[in-house]
């Protein structure tokens, strides 16, 4: 099975040394992402809500990036810094994913990396 390693130039740069995704046996698998200036801005600190909807639009940005989208995704890892967020978290999730839910994880975290309260990973299929 082929391997390719993606570095989505519509994202932040990694934090570490990982890929924004690799494409593997028809499936694309997102590392996690927070909120990271796409432009390479650094960490962009905020509300919960604006941090949640930074690191899933980075997600959609690496999905696009890699042939797929958020419609092709099927399944989600949710990590929350606090687990009280969650409801919050479930109304800003339901814009990005609004009909036809992937499967999902969502649990809290003892520390995000750079302390971000939201971190978000997928794994998608690559459409025909």
């Amino acid at each position: 099975m082929e391997k390719r390693c993606i570095v989505s130039p519509n994202a932040p740069p990694a934090a570490g040394p990982y890929s924004h995704a690799v494409i593997a046996g028809g499936f694309v698998f997102v590392s996690g992402q927070v909120a990271l200036d796409p432009g390479g801005g650094g960490p962009r600190k905020g509300s919960f809500e604006e941090e949640a909807r930074l690191a899933l639009s980075n997600l959609k940005a690496i999905l696009e990036d890699c042939g797929t989208s958020l419609e092709h995704v099927v399944k989600v890892t949710a990590f929350l810094s606090d687990m009280d967020n969650f409801a919050q978290f479930n109304t800003i999730y339901k814009e990005f994913f609004p009909a036809h839910y992937p499967a999902r994880t969502c649990i809290q975290a003892g520390r995000l990396p750079l302390d971000f309260q939201v971190e978000v990973e997928a794994i998608a299929v690559l459409p025909k």
